[in-house]
């Protein structure tokens, strides 16, 4: 699905129907969650890392968002105003055949609202998610 407008549609339908497809809910990354997830010492090396997984996307940008995407992935980043505060929603679906998934929503705000955070936690996400995937084809091959 790497048609622009199929992909629109699908974040307008994510949008619509948020609640019932963020199944984990909107992940609020703050110290906790950095901590807890062993970031927190990748944010005080400045080393930029040329296979990071986010420079394999396609862009489009919008006034409203930034649609990343490519053969396995859409993620939107869209940002916002909550209560004069900025804020950072991060929206990450898998694609595939079949059909596509909503699989993480996350939001930065505060001094965690910053390019580098998000991108890094984005990088996070999608590790997992593609170990995930490999973990559940290994099962599926194996059955």
């Amino acid at each position: 699905m790497q048609n622009p407008i199929e992909l629109e549609n699908l974040f307008r339908e994510y949008v619509e129907n948020l609640p019932q497809l963020a199944h984990d809910g909107v992940i609020s990354v703050d110290l906790k969650f950095l901590h807890d997830n062993n970031l927190l010492e990748d944010f005080e090396s400045d080393s930029s890392d040329p296979d990071d997984i986010t420079q394999y996307f396609h862009v489009i940008e919008s006034a409203e968002k930034v649609t990343l995407f490519n053969d396995q992935f859409a993620i939107w980043i869209i940002p916002r105003m909550e209560q004069d505060n900025p804020i950072t929603y991060v929206m990450i679906a898998l694609l595939n055949q079949e059909n596509s998934n909503l699989e993480i929503v996350f939001t930065t705000s505060g001094v965690y609202n910053t390019p580098k955070y998000v991108l890094k936690v984005l990088q996070f996400f999608l590790l997992d998610m593609i170990e995930t995937e490999a973990t559940i084809t290994a099962i599926e091959k194996n059955k």
